[in-house]
């Protein structure tokens, strides 16, 4: 019996896990800033991109914050606004 519960407790949290992705805009990709143009937008604001990602609905960086600090941001990929940041 605990083997069941312990079972049925990590299926879970997993999907729960899944069901936290980032939702960071509901309008389709025609109305998305282009990679490049979101790109220059981020690099203007003095951020530095290590990485890109486009999981899901968001525009996703890993990199430096102008005053040289580790950054995971997700952002809007409509207008390029910040809707989390670590």
């Amino acid at each position: 019996m605990r083997n069941y519960l312990l079972t049925i407790m990590t299926l879970l949290l997993a999907s729960g896990t899944v069901l936290a992705k980032k939702n960071c805009t509901d309008q389709p990709k025609e109305k998305w800033m282009s990679e490049a143009d979101f790109k220059k937008k981020v690099e203007g604001e003095g951020y530095k991109i290590r990485k890109f990602k486009q999981p899901g609905t968001c525009y996703e960086i890993y990199g430096l914050n102008k005053d040289g600090k580790k950054v995971e941001i997700y952002f809007n990929p409509v207008d390029g606004s910040i809707v989390k940041a670590r």
